[in-house]
């Protein structure tokens, strides 16, 4: 009886790591696309701007 609730607790422990993990994972890859997004605009930001400001005084 102490074995089955010694490896259920156990077995649950190693559930609640993984699932740290996961959300850890999450939180690294969101973070990667945030840096790389803000990295496209930094570099980009101004032909962007040049092509909207070309557009509209195309109007």
């Amino acid at each position: 009886m102490l074995t089955q609730l010694l490896t259920l607790l156990l077995v649950r422990l190693q559930m609640a790591r993984e699932e740290g993990q996961d959300l850890a994972e999450y939180a690294l890859l969101i973070a990667l696309i945030a840096v790389v997004v803000i990295a496209g605009v930094v570099l980009l930001g101004n032909r962007i701007l040049e092509v909207f400001r070309n557009i509209a005084g195309s109007f």
